[in-house]
């Protein structure tokens, strides 16, 4: 058995670390305390890098438990699962399904959810179970109700949450349903990314309820949306800060290869050509794609990078009617721009980085959504919800 006390990576450790950040606070210290993240961590997982989104090899519990303790005790997400469960092994599959999220996401999205003594929490996407666990401490076991999607997930996070001492009302089935039969509630908690809130989740909600989720754009980027239900059954609340998750299982999307939208035909095909001043690079990252995708609908971005430095950039809508790429060459001023089809996507996204850049480049917190359940509109906005964000089509 290895004393935490004695190693680097430690309970303490990292709760020192979350605190500095403002991500811990002190309500939540005797709960983050009381259920160690290591109870709620299969013996094999593999960890997240500190910067980036890729996960190292795996780990295992029982062959190297000084290694497994470190990326437990460390600020990263931790895989628990590859491919809905159809990949065994200590080898990576395609796509990671299910983690233990990184600390600091998880107390901040707790802290955006601002419980109280008396609330009533549903939880969507039980995971590995430690939410389900902080909450139950938190608010007492009979406060707190728990849906998740995949039941091998699920067997497992009762199985860490009994042995921990607690007993939440556990559920399988899908999580954008609710539970309306223990509704409504005061809190909401969405664990995996979506992108459309949805409305059975608003309907559930208190008048003066929260909703914390993690939100994504068809373009890219995602931010953690803290909604609050109004007393005319909508819900409106702003982005409070950056957020990258993995997808609620019913929100995944398949790209279509580029192949669908030249018709077999080489590349530029029927793309006409002109000249921009906006680089690729001034797009790329997180914040500028969010809100390029909170401006834009169904488009999205790939990049084809070359051994040089170079890339191209591929942008595609979702209904294959029509392609744009850039490219992009470091040290060049202009870029050349080929474009197909119904729209001129790449004058779309040159229009939604115009508008943020007049607007001062808000970050997250100025920006917003509202949703009303009846209609599924989702309306982003600058400041307030009476300042709509223009949609670039």
């Amino acid at each position: 058995m290895i004393d935490r006390a004695t190693t680097e990576a430690s309970l303490d450790g990292l709760a020192s670390r979350l605190m500095e950040t403002g991500a811990l606070t002190s309500d939540w210290l005797p709960a983050y305390q009381t259920v160690p993240r290591e109870q709620f961590v299969p013996d094999v997982m593999w960890p997240g890098e500190a910067v980036g989104t890729g996960q190292r090899d795996a780990l295992d519990r029982n062959e190297d438990p000084v290694a497994w303790q470190e990326a437990v005790y460390s600020d990263v997400s931790l895989t628990t699962q590859w491919d809905d469960g159809r990949h065994s092994g200590k080898g990576k599959g395609k796509i990671p399904t299910c983690s233990n999220s990184q600390p600091q996401m998880v107390f901040s999205m707790l802290a955006a959810l601002d419980v109280h003594e008396g609330c009533r929490v549903l939880e969507v996407g039980t995971g590995t179970g430690w939410n389900a666990a902080l909450l139950s401490e938190r608010l007492g076991s009979d406060s707190v109700t728990t849906i998740e999607l995949d039941s091998e997930n699920a067997m497992d996070a009762r199985r860490r949450i009994e042995a921990a001492g607690y007993s939440p009302h556990m559920l399988v089935g899908d999580g954008g349903d609710g539970h309306p039969d223990g509704a409504p509630y005061d809190r909401i908690l969405v664990t995996a990314s979506v992108n459309r809130i949805p409305p059975k989740l608003i309907r559930q909600l208190q008048p003066g309820g929260v909703l914390v989720a993690p939100y994504t754009t068809t373009y890219g980027g995602g931010a953690v949306l803290r909604l609050t239900r109004q007393g005319n059954g909508t819900a409106h609340g702003p982005f409070v800060g950056s957020a990258a998750f993995m997808k609620l299982r019913q929100h995944r999307v398949t790209r279509q290869h580029v192949r669908e939208y030249l018709g077999g035909v080489p590349w530029p095909a029927d793309g006409v050509k002109s000249m921009t001043r906006l680089s690729p690079e001034a797009v790329g990252d997180w914040l500028p794609m969010f809100v390029i995708g909170l401006q834009t609908i169904g488009m999205f971005p790939w990049m084809e990078n070359y051994k040089d430095g170079s890339y191209t950039l591929w942008l595609r809508d979702e209904a294959v009617t029509s392609w744009a790429t850039v490219d992009y060459i470091p040290g060049s001023e202009t870029f050349e721009v080929y474009q197909a089809g119904r729209r001129d996507l790449w004058t779309e996204v040159e229009a939604a980085h115009a508008w943020w850049a007049n607007s001062g480049r808000p970050d997250f917190p100025r920006l917003g959504l509202t949703v009303d359940p009846t209609s599924d509109l989702h309306v982003a906005w600058l400041n307030s919800p009476d300042c709509p964000l223009p949609t670039v089509v």
